[in-house]
Parts: structure tokens; C-alpha cells; sequence
């Protein structure tokens, strides 16, 4: 790793993570990788008209409504990323390829083109570093004060990609090879028995070591009970869309927990 990458973030931009009630009282640490859509001032637009820097290849739109919300209602700390995913993706290791994505769906990204290492370093250092390590630092404190933690990571998906209609509403993701599949599964029927949704076990994505970081990392890696929502961003669009998933979530999620617990013993 170059070791003189120059600081990206000026005085004029913002911090690169957002933590809401940092000693709220859940056992829910909940996170949003993409809930911003932020570009650090020395980057500019990143060569990328405003309509495209808008759409769902810059964030997970709508999500940080819905986590702001949930936050409130579950009395949960909260983790959001204040940056666009096409400056660096929090949920891609820095050394991904995708993690500064040169095209993202069709979009070419002409300011990720010919990044020399120092640059691409100074966006992990600014961006990706903070926001993991207070994510990192959190569940720490929680643990040294015997404090138990569940990891919900929410995140967005657009209705459609790549000329592709998804019908699924909302999705609950796992890695279909890790050990503790129990909370994914328990949320997949409390979804199911909503009568009014439809649900995707394991889409529009899933969730594999090579894919992700966030859940791997904070969630498999410490063998914390987690799981990751993906709700579709036209049931989002406006804030009556987003406190009613906030206010759905806060129900589905306790109970959640409740059969968890049971179910462990």
C-alpha cells in the first residue's frame, strides 16, 4: 500500500460516517454502506452529469431514510456511509476491481479511469478506513461491556437493471455457505407471513465472500447473528414509503430476535 496518499477530504466536505444513537439500548447495530451519494470536492462529478450522480449507481436510494427511522423506533446504533459508492464501494474490499468501479451498470465513470495507486489509496484512507473502523470500534465497546450485537445491513436495488423488470419487493440476503444461516431464514417467513410482499430468498443478490465485505467482515467474521435487507427503491421514493418499511422492519425485526434467541437456546 503506497504509504504518502495525500488527504482527499477537504475542510468544505463532509465526514465520511454518520452514527445515530451510538449508545442506543438494541441489540441491533444496524449499517448502510451506500446511504449517501456524496463526492469529495478535489473530485469533482467525477466527469458524470448530475442525472447519472443521482441514480441508483451512485447509492442505495432511499435507505438512509429507512435506517434513520429504524434507528429511531428500534433505539439502534446506526452506521451510514456519507459517500458515493463510485468514489469507493464500502461493500467491496479496496482491492476489488468493483470497489472503484470504471463502468457501473452501463456507465462508464471517466474519473475512476487511470487511478495511480496513491489515488486509489487516498480513497480507502478518507473513505472506507473511517467508516469500517467505527463500525469495528462499536462492536467492540459493545463486547467489552458484555453486550450482545446483531448486525442488520440494510441496503437498495433498483426495479430495474440492465433492461431487467424484478418483481421481488424486498430480499433477504445471506452467504448460502456460511455457518449461522438462522436469522436470515427466521426473516425470510416473518417476510413471507406479511401476506402482501414479495420476497427473495437470497435476490436480487447474495451474499458471497468475493461479493461483499460488510457482512463476511463484521458479521461471519465475528460470528455475530446478522443479516442483510434489500428492499426495492420504488417502495421508497418518498418518506411516507420510508417510514412504512422503517415502521414494518421495527416490528419484523424484535420479533426476529425473539425466535432467534429461542431458537439458540
Amino acid at each position: 500500500m503506497p504509504a504518502c496518499a495525500p488527504s482527499l477530504l477537504g475542510p468544505d466536505d463532509p465526514p465520511p460516517v454518520r452514527v445515530l444513537h451510538p449508545d442506543g439500548g438494541s441489540d441491533f447495530l444496524l449499517t448502510a454502506d451506500h446511504a449517501g451519494c456524496a463526492i469529495p470536492k478535489r473530485l469533482g462529478d467525477l466527469g458524470l452529469p448530475e442525472a447519472e450522480r443521482a441514480r441508483h449507481i451512485a447509492w442505495d436510494i432511499g435507505i438512509a431514510g429507512v435506517t434513520e427511522r429504524l434507528s429511531e423506533r428500534l433505539d439502534a446504533t446506526a452506521v451510514l456511509q456519507t459517500y458515493s459508492r463510485l468514489v469507493i464501494d464500502c461493500n467491496r474490499r479496496p482491492e476489488w476491481p468493483s470497489a472503484i468501479p470504471l463502468i457501473s451498470e452501463l456507465t462508464r465513470v471517466p474519473g475512476n479511469a487511470g487511478l495511480t495507486a496513491v489515488e486509489r489509496e487516498a480513497r480507502r484512507r478518507a473513505i472506507f478506513v473511517p467508516y469500517h473502523d467505527r463500525i469495528a470500534a462499536l462492536i467492540d465497546r459493545r463486547a467489552a461491556a458484555g453486550r450482545r450485537t446483531v448486525l442488520a445491513a440494510m441496503h437498495s436495488f433498483t426495479p430495474v437493471f440492465k433492461g431487467d423488470v424484478r418483481r421481488v419487493e424486498v430480499g433477504v440476503l445471506y452467504n448460502a455457505a456460511g455457518r449461522d444461516l438462522l436469522l436470515p431464514h427466521i426473516m425470510l417467513d416473518l417476510l413471507r407471513a406479511e401476506r402482501d410482499l414479495a420476497v427473495g430468498d437470497n435476490e436480487p443478490y447474495a451474499i458471497t465472500s468475493n461479493s461483499d465485505y460488510t457482512v463476511p467482515v463484521h458479521g461471519e467474521g465475528r460470528s455475530l447473528a446478522h443479516v442483510e435487507i434489500e428492499i426495492r427503491q420504488d417502495l421508497l421514493g418518498d418518506a411516507h414509503g420510508q417510514a412504512a418499511w422503517a415502521e414494518r422492519l421495527a416490528r419484523l425485526l424484535p420479533l426476529a430476535d425473539l425466535r432467534l434467541r429461542a431458537a439458540s437456546g
